[in-house]
Formats: C-alpha cells, sequence, structure tokens
C-alpha cells in the first residue's frame, strides 16, 4: 500500500495524463438487459505503476470541469477505491423504469467481503464509489471522468489540470460503443472487437465475447437444421460486429446463410419498425436471431403484436434472453419457445442476508440517499415531505421500518444470479491482482533488475475458484473460459411462464419449425444455386446419366466406375446390363434350334443317302462327294453356335474359322460336282473321253482337299498375325456393355469371306452354263439355284451386318450361315430325297437314262 501511495498518489503528472495511462479493463457480465432495466457492467481502469511517479506537485487551480446535471451516486471510504458505474435509470425512452440495485449491490457487497477478510489484502481497506450512468453515454462518460478526477464534473476540460485520482479503477460501461468511448473501459461490453490486444491491451472481463456467442448460436441452428434465418440487431458495435461475425461462422460452420439483416432503430421510429416487421412477414424464414437490447426488443414486439405476426422462432442473445418485461401473458403468444444465450448462473452466499440488512436510516447521508430511492420505488411511497403533487400509492409516506421480505422483489431474488455473479467475480479478480501487486518487494520482482511488475501483469496471471465451483482466469485476448446456458421460454397449461435450460419446448408444433430457403436435395440430386440469391437457396437437379449422389445436399453428382451405371434414381451405381447373343434369350433360343435342327435334317439326309448308297439316284451323283458335302453342311449348321454365347478368346477365334473352312469345304465340294456334270456331258460326245481320265475320283478328291486348304491357310495366317479377340464395347449403349468379338483384322476376314464368294461365283457359272444339258446330268439346275440362293444370301449379309450393333451382328451371321445352309441342303438334296423316298419307281438305271424333263423325272 505504501508502494501504491508513494508511485501513484504522490505523482506530479497532470491528472489528464494519468486517467489516458494505459489501463486494466474487466467487464463483468454479457451485456445489459436493458427491458428489465436492472442489468449493471463491471470495468476496471488501474493505472499502471510507473517509476515516472515520484515527485509530488499541488493541484493545479485551473483545473474545472463544466456540467450542467448532477451525478447520482452512492460512496464508501476506503485505502483503495474502486469506481463503478451502473445502469439504474433510464433518461431516454423509458426514464420512469428504473433498473436492478442489486448489480451495484452486489460489489458493495463483494468489497464488503474482501475487506473482511484476513487473508486477502491485510491491512488494505477497499472502498467504494459507484455512479448512475442513466444508460447515457454522455452521463456515463462524465460519470468516469469525474472518478478519475475525483469532481462530478462535465468532460469538457478547461485548461491545465493535475490532481491525485481519488480511485485505484472503475467498474463501468455496458455498452461496447459507450466502452470505446470512454477511453475503452468497459464492464457490459460483450464486442469481440474489444478482444483485439493491438487496440486494447488492457481490456479484461469475466464473461465470453460475442464472438463465442455467435458460434453457440451457429451451433443451435446446425443442432435443428435451421439453414435459413433473420438477423436483427442493434445500431451499435454490439450489433455492427456481431453481424459481420455471424455472416462469416454460419456459412463456415453450419453452411447456412442470413435471408434478411436488419438494423434496429435507437429511439421512437415507427415507420422504420414496421418496415422491418414486414420484412419479417414475407421472408421465408422461421428463425429470427435477434442481437440487441431490451429497450430494441420491447419496441419490436409492439409492432409484431400490432401486425400480428405468429409461428417465429425467436433465438435471443444475452442482452434479452433473461428479460422479464417480455415474459408476459400479452406476449406469450408470439415469443413462446423462444432459445436463448443466458450468462452462466452463479450462487453468492451470503447476498441475500447481506441485502436484507439494507435500511434507509442506517446509511451514511450518502447512500442513504440512494437506498431511499430504492426504498420508495419498492414500497411506492415516498419520505416526508413528498413532492407536490405525489399522488402514487396513495401519497403514501415511508417510514423507513417497512420490511423487504414483506414484498416480492427481484431485488430479493439470488436463485438466478447471472450478472450479479460475474460482478462477483470481477472484484475478485481484481483484489487478487492487487494482493499480489502489494505483495511484491522491490528489488526481488519478475521483471528486469528484479523490478517489481505493473498491475496488468498481475491481472494476467489471476487464477482463482470461486465457491460456486468455477475457475477464473484469463486467455491471452483477456477473455474467460466460455460457458453459457441455453434457455427455452414455455408457456406452462395454467398461464404460467417458465424459463428453463433443459427439455427444448417448442411452441407452436412438438417438432423443431423448419426453417430454410429449399428443401433439402434428396440422394440422386446436385445443389444448383439460384443466381443472384444465397448460397441456401438452390434447384435440386437430377444427376446425369453415369452419375450419381448418394448423400443429401450433394453439391455434384460423381461418376460411375468403367462396368458401372447410375440407376433410374441416380442415387447409386449398378453393374452395367451386359448384351450378347446368348443361348437364354429368345432370338439365342431361336437360332440355336434352328441349327441344331439343321445338323439333325443334315445327319438325316446323310443316313438315307448311305442306306440307298448302291441305288441309282445315289451313285449317279457321285456317292463320295455327296456324302462330304452332306458332312459340310452339318459343320455349316454347327459353326453357327460358336457365334451364340458370351464371347471367350477361344469361341472368337474358332468362330470365323469354322465358319470359312466349313463353307469353303461345301462350295468346293459343289464346284468339284458340278466340273464333273460338265466332265461327263463332255464325255459323251465323239472323242470326248479324255476328260472322265483327267478327272477321277482322285483328282476329285485333291482338288476339294485343296481348295479347303487354301481357306484353312487364309485363317491361320489371320489368327497369327491379328486374331479376333473379345471386346467389352461401351460405345453402342451407355448403360450397357455389349460383349463381342473384334475381326482383329478387317483384311484377314474379307479375304475369308472374299474366297468363299470367289469359289460360289464360279460354282454358279460353270452350273449355269451346265443347265440345258440332257436331263440325265439334270443336276446342274439344282446347282444353279442352290448358288444362286447362296451368293443372294452372302450379298445381303455385308450391308447388314456392318449396319448391325453388338449381338445383333452376331444373330446376322448366324441368320446368313443358316440362311445359305438350309438353301443348299434343300436345293440339292431335296428333289432327291423325295425320289428315293417316295418314288422309288424312279430310282432306276433305266428312269435316269432316259431323256425326259427333271420335272417329269421328280415327278
Amino acid at each position: 500500500l505504501n508502494f501504491y501511495k508513494q508511485k501513484v498518489l504522490t505523482s506530479k503528472l497532470p491528472i489528464c495524463s494519468r486517467l489516458l495511462w494505459p489501463t486494466v479493463l474487466i467487464c463483468s457480465f454479457m451485456r445489459a438487459n436493458l427491458g428489465t432495466f436492472f442489468v449493471f457492467s463491471v470495468f476496471l481502469m488501474l493505472i499502471l505503476f510507473s517509476p515516472l511517479f515520484f515527485t509530488s506537485s499541488p493541484l493545479l487551480s485551473s483545473c474545472k470541469l463544466r456540467r450542467n446535471f448532477n451525478l447520482n451516486g452512492m460512496h464508501k471510504p476506503g485505502d483503495v477505491i474502486l469506481g463503478g458505474l451502473f445502469e439504474v435509470h433510464y433518461t431516454s425512452i423509458f426514464p420512469k423504469l428504473t433498473g436492478k440495485s442489486g448489480h451495484a449491490m452486489t460489489m458493495a457487497f463483494a468489497i464488503g467481503e474482501i475487506n473482511k477478510n484476513a487473508d486477502l489484502l491485510p491491512n488494505v481497506t477497499l472502498g467504494y464509489s459507484l455512479y448512475d450512468n442513466c444508460a447515457t453515454l454522455v452521463i456515463g462518460f462524465s460519470a468516469a471522468l469525474s472518478l478519475a478526477s475525483g469532481q462530478e464534473e462535465r468532460f469538457l476540460l478547461q485548461g491545465t489540470c493535475l490532481s491525485t485520482p481519488p480511485v485505484l479503477g472503475i467498474v463501468g460501461d455496458s455498452f461496447s460503443t459507450f466502452s470505446i468511448a470512454t477511453s475503452d473501459v468497459s464492464y457490459f461490453a460483450t464486442c469481440s472487437c474489444l478482444s483485439d490486444r493491438q487496440r486494447f491491451p488492457s481490456f479484461f472481463r469475466t464473461i465470453p465475447s460475442d464472438a463465442f456467442q455467435v458460434n453457440a448460436m451457429v451451433q443451435i441452428l446446425n443442432r435443428f437444421s435451421w439453414t435459413w434465418a433473420g438477423l436483427l440487431v442493434s445500431d451499435d458495435d454490439y450489433g455492427l460486429h456481431v453481424t459481420r461475425s455471424f455472416q462469416s461462422d454460419l456459412a463456415l460452420y453450419s453452411g447456412g446463410c442470413l435471408a434478411y439483416t436488419e438494423i434496429l432503430p435507437w429511439g421512437d421510429n415507427p415507420a422504420e419498425l414496421k418496415r422491418i416487421v414486414n420484412v419479417m412477414k414475407k421472408s421465408t424464414a422461421r428463425v429470427v436471431i435477434v442481437f440487441a437490447h431490451q429497450i430494441h426488443m420491447i419496441q419490436l414486439m409492439e409492432e409484431v403484436v400490432r401486425q400480428n405476426v405468429t409461428g417465429l422462432q425467436w433465438i435471443a442473445s444475452e442482452a434479452w434472453t433473461s428479460a422479464a418485461v417480455l415474459q408476459t401473458p400479452h406476449l406469450m403468444p408470439y415469443l413462446g419457445g423462444t432459445l436463448g444465450i443466458a450468462i452462466r448462473r452463479g450462487e453468492i452466499p451470503g447476498l441475500r442476508d447481506f441485502l436484507l440488512k439494507l435500511h434507509p436510516v442506517s446509511e451514511n447521508s450518502e447512500n442513504s440517499f440512494q437506498v431511499r430511492q430504492f426504498w420508495e420505488h419498492t414500497f411506492k411511497c415516498r419520505f416526508a415531505p413528498p413532492p407536490s403533487g405525489w399522488v402514487e400509492a396513495g401519497g403514501a409516506i415511508c417510514t423507513g421500518q417497512e420490511d423487504l421480505e414483506t414484498v416480492q422483489t427481484e431485488f430479493l431474488d439470488v436463485s438466478n444470479l447471472r450478472p450479479e455473479y460475474n460482478i462477483y467475480k470481477a472484484v475478485y479478480a481484481l483484489a487478487y491482482a492487487l494482493h499480489e501487486l502489494l505483495q511484491c518487494e522491490p528489488g526481488r520482482g519478475p521483471f528486469s533488475n528484479h523490478s517489481c511488475a505493473t498491475f496488468m501483469y498481475y491481472l494476467e496471471k489471476v487464477n482463482f475458484t470461486t465457491s460456486f465451483g468455477d475457475e477464473v482466469s484469463f486467455d491471452e485476448n483477456g477473455d474467460v473460459l466460455p460457458i453459457y446456458d441455453i434457455m427455452n421460454w414455455q408457456w406452462l397449461p395454467d398461464g404460467g411462464i417458465k424459463v428453463q435450460n433443459h427439455d427444448i419446448y417448442f411452441f407452436f408444433s412438438q417438432q423443431p419449425p423448419r426453417s430454410v430457403c429449399s428443401e433439402s436435395c434428396p440422394p440422386g440430386t446436385r445443389m444448383a444455386r439460384k443466381k443472384g440469391e444465397p448460397e441456401c437457396c438452390f434447384d435440386c437437379v437430377l444427376c446425369s446419366e453415369g452419375m450419381f449422389s448418394n448423400e443429401t445436399d450433394s453439391t455434384e453428382c460423381i461418376s460411375c466406375p468403367e462396368d458401372f451405371w447410375s440407376s433410374p434414381q441416380r442415387d447409386l451405381c449398378v453393374p452395367k446390363k451386359t448384351e450378347f447373343l446368348s443361348y437364354h434369350e429368345p432370338l439365342g433360343i431361336c437360332l440355336t434350334a434352328i441349327s441344331l435342327l439343321g445338323a439333325f435334317i443334315c445327319a438325316v439326309v446323310l443316313a438315307i443317302f448311305i442306306h440307298h448308297r448302291s441305288t441309282p439316284m445315289v451313285r449317279a451323283n457321285n456317292s463320295e462327294l455327296s456324302f462330304l458335302l452332306l458332312v459340310s453342311l452339318k459343320l455349316c449348321f454347327l459353326c453357327s453356335l460358336l457365334f451364340i454365347g458370351r464371347p471367350r478368346l477361344w469361341t472368337c477365334q474358332l468362330r470365323h474359322a469354322a465358319f470359312g473352312i466349313s463353307f469353303v469345304l461345301c462350295v468346293s465340294c459343289i464346284l468339284v460336282k458340278t466340273m464333273v456334270v460338265l466332265a461327263v456331258f463332255k464325255a459323251s460326245k465323239p472323242g470326248g473321253g479324255a476328260s472322265l481320265k483327267w478327272f477321277g475320283a482322285v483328282q476329285q478328291r485333291g482338288t476339294v482337299l485343296v481348295l479347303t486348304s487354301v481357306q484353312a491357310a487364309i485363317c491361320t495366317a489371320w489368327l497369327v498375325s491379328a486374331s479376333p479377340v473379345p471386346h467389352k464395347n461401351t460405345q453402342y449403349h451407355n448403360d450397357k456393355i455389349v460383349y463381342e468379338c473384334v475381326v482383329g483384322s478387317t483384311i484377314g476376314f474379307a479375304v475369308l469371306l472374299g474366297y468363299i464368294g470367289l469359289l460360289a461365283l464360279l460354282s454358279f457359272l460353270l452350273a449355269f452354263l451346265a443347265r440345258n444339258l440332257p436331263d440325265n446330268f439334270n443336276e446342274a439346275k439344282l446347282i444353279t439355284f442352290s448358288m444362286l440362293i447362296f451368293c443372294a444370301v452372302w450379298v445381303a449379309f455385308v450391308p447388314a451386318y456392318i449396319s448391325s450393333p453388338g449381338k445383333y451382328a452376331d444373330a446376322v451371321e448366324v441368320f446368313a450361315i443358316l440362311t445359305s445352309s438350309f438353301g443348299l441342303l434343300l436345293a440339292l438334296f431335296g428333289p432327291k430325297c423325295y425320289i428315293i423316298l417316295f418314288k422309288p419307281e424312279r430310282n432306276t438305271k433305266k428312269a435316269i437314262m432316259s431323256r425326259g424333263t427333271t420335272k417329269n423325272m421328280i415327278n
């Protein structure tokens, strides 16, 4: 204490300089709940101890402060004085309403408790000097300067002033704007801007800043999926800084956005309030967040009731979440179910007993005046003599013997201490810091040369636990650990009103209301923002084919893997359908049945020819070539089965080779039979016997073998150079995988078909030339007709094959194989089987050698 007196109180610096010296501020609770008019603030301005304060000089007589009003205050002497600014009366809009005197009394109680504690600040008595700032900037600023200068004067300085500061610090103003104006000194200002240590290096508070409150509200919105909300703020630093924080945090942490942001006016402005309520009515947002003072809510709710705007979910900031003036049956149809952020509740043992001991005639003259004002307000009486025209409460005279316990007043309600609890912690934080400072001995301090630290150093190191169990300490920004209570306004069945922090109750329904600009996009769609509107407003667009989204509110669709395709709902990927000429589908079944039928008919015909091999009909048509032709036709029918079923490597390689060799063998036999017909006809003429000599049985077999070997060589070269392989084709259909065999070498496939066509064309020409031979050589006509069918089928095959996709290309090729094979089988062997089976009398050498028409032979 001596160190404090020597270094500070004897300083010769001007009082103005000491006033503006770096200060320390503690903000005791959140923001003024102006509607209840019982909110008080705590801030501390402590003059830093400096080696410059060593000599003293008399107070200059020229120091003056101009004023045109008196400050209303209460005082108590002490070795060290703490000042305080509290909102007791309101001069602007509701001058008759009075705030909670209990807040100021809480500070008085805490100081008295500290003075009784022998372990804290021993041999030092704390005093106080508390003023009513009337919720007005000019009065609060004047009171702050009066506390610092010791004069209850207006803050306009006249000349140069020197004086001894009468207080160690000030516990003071509630508004952020007021705090910034009054040399950055505040107790109830929660603006996050005050956490800026560059601008406010000595600012401390025992409550969280608005940055934490905004984050808590964003978590509430996220909890109930409210992404579309309106924001109403007060026209001051409190509201304007909240607006910026809310817009950034809402988009960052919840993906929500604001439907509108409106600034509530100060003072009486019905037109502006009407416009704001109209905006609320027209908006689709059902959630309204209000960061404003209780005065603003009173004015706003008057207009809300006037326009009968119901069905809104209100979210209250700490400034009005506990406002009893709003918790009335008149307003609950509009505010029922309100959710709010509340200051941390605490307990202060002994406070109620202290308040009950207050008496207007037992205090000193200064304080008794303040207590008398409270007494008159509580008991609706006046101490004699009453003023002229006094009629309230029948003009009752206060006796001073009234019993506080007989009246219902919030003054004695210590069950729900919120701002008072933070005031209590703030005073103790100052006391602990001052205690540590006074314990420091020069030469043993923590700084260089073992000098003692400044008061702010010890305040930064404060760490103590209250009797309620809360630990009090400050972070690097001067803020404390953020702890809030979530409050819910409930309208009870009996008409009563209850505010609690559990069992959330929604007034209009059992479930939380919906408040979104656009309904969530279901899986299978993506969000497409509406041009010129906030991010929360979007259309739900169905994902494109081949893409999917399996989450709600997807911002983009994801492409399906290669072998998958999106479902019709676009909410997942399913394996693509596979397509090939299958044995299980109708087309494949039909072609398989026809192929097997053709092979079976060939076997039957072969059996008939073998059984009647000694008859003239079989022998006259070169039975060996006929047998070989029937075997080749059977192979042609069976090779079509290789085109049915899922393509494999071996089936792709074998199908065209088997097809090519089988048909060359077939056409070679026909070609040789045609040449035999011509040779026999030539041998029947004089001098033509040599022709049969050069085209006997050996030559016939050799010719067929050579012609077939050429095709085998072509197939071998094709398979070796560019073999056909199975392929998953995704080009034909996006949602299907077409399994097909790619030919590998188009040239090889063309040569294979070209060689078959060459032999078929040669056979057709030779048979055509022999069509008018004598009737006993009538097979030339049958060969001509069969080769005409064969050539026509394969000429039509080429364009049909090229233009058919996927399995239909295989079906076209199988159809060509079966059609040409049946054409050859029926044209060549149908008439012969008819004679053998049904006209046996024609199956004689005499009948065959006779000269009749083919028609007669058949008949």
